[in-house]
């Protein structure tokens, strides 16, 4: 773990962005496609952990981007070069652009200034889609990424992040995946080589004035 030096050094606001990774209805919601994801985000607090950290971002000024992955209802652009991406293309609930499937998941708040960034192919948030370009513009030098799944989309977001020479934090327990003792492996074997790795109080406590108690 970080010192708190450290860590508030990295999440310095001006140069910090917090990307919430398909934290949306479809696949962290009540009727999501993947059941037992949608279960471990929010029996585990990962994604009442994203909540709270999306209001602190909001709250210290800081960047929020949603990354949302969605499909034409025709499949047109869709990858089918992967076992997953067949598999989705099955599943009774589809991540289908404009409708309730797409929209980020309560609790999580969506302020006017957020930047939701869809994408139609892929494993990442960032690879082919606008969001190294928004980063650059914004001064992004750290990125915070939360959200799921530890399983493919969190490691893809975090490698892409650090290839293109961002420093990367996660909040160990805002991200979740399947089983839910393969997260703490991933995070501690993987994620840990290449992200500086913290626990959502760690990071609200350096977004928040001194005295102040993360809530």
């Amino acid at each position: 773990m970080p010192s708190s030096e450290e860590l508030s050094a990295l999440l310095e606001p001006a140069a910090t962005v917090l990307i919430t990774v398909e934290c949306q209805q479809g696949v962290v919601g009540p009727n999501a496609a993947l059941p037992q994801l949608a279960h471990e985000a929010r029996e585990s607090g990962a994604l009442a952990n994203v909540a709270r950290l999306v209001a602190a971002a909001h709250a210290a000024g800081i960047q929020v981007i949603h990354a949302v992955a969605e499909r034409r209802p025709d499949g047109r652009g869709a990858n089918r070069n992967a076992r997953l991406f067949r598999a989705a293309a099955r599943l009774p609930v589809q991540q289908l652009t404009g409708t309730p499937a797409v929209r980020v998941a309560p609790p999580i708040e969506v302020a006017e200034q957020d930047l939701v960034v869809r994408r139609l192919h892929g494993l990442s948030p960032i690879q082919g889609t606008d969001v190294d370009a928004l980063l650059r513009n914004l001064g992004c030098r750290t990125l915070v990424v939360a959200g799921v799944s530890a399983n493919v989309a969190i490691p893809n977001t975090v490698f892409d992040a650090v290839n293109r020479g961002y420093a990367a934090v996660v909040p160990s327990d805002a991200i979740a995946g399947v089983p839910a003792d393969y997260t703490p492996a991933m995070i501690r074997h993987t994620l840990a080589l290449v992200a500086t790795v913290a626990t959502t109080d760690e990071v609200l406590t350096c977004l928040r004035p001194p005295g102040v108690r993360p809530a």
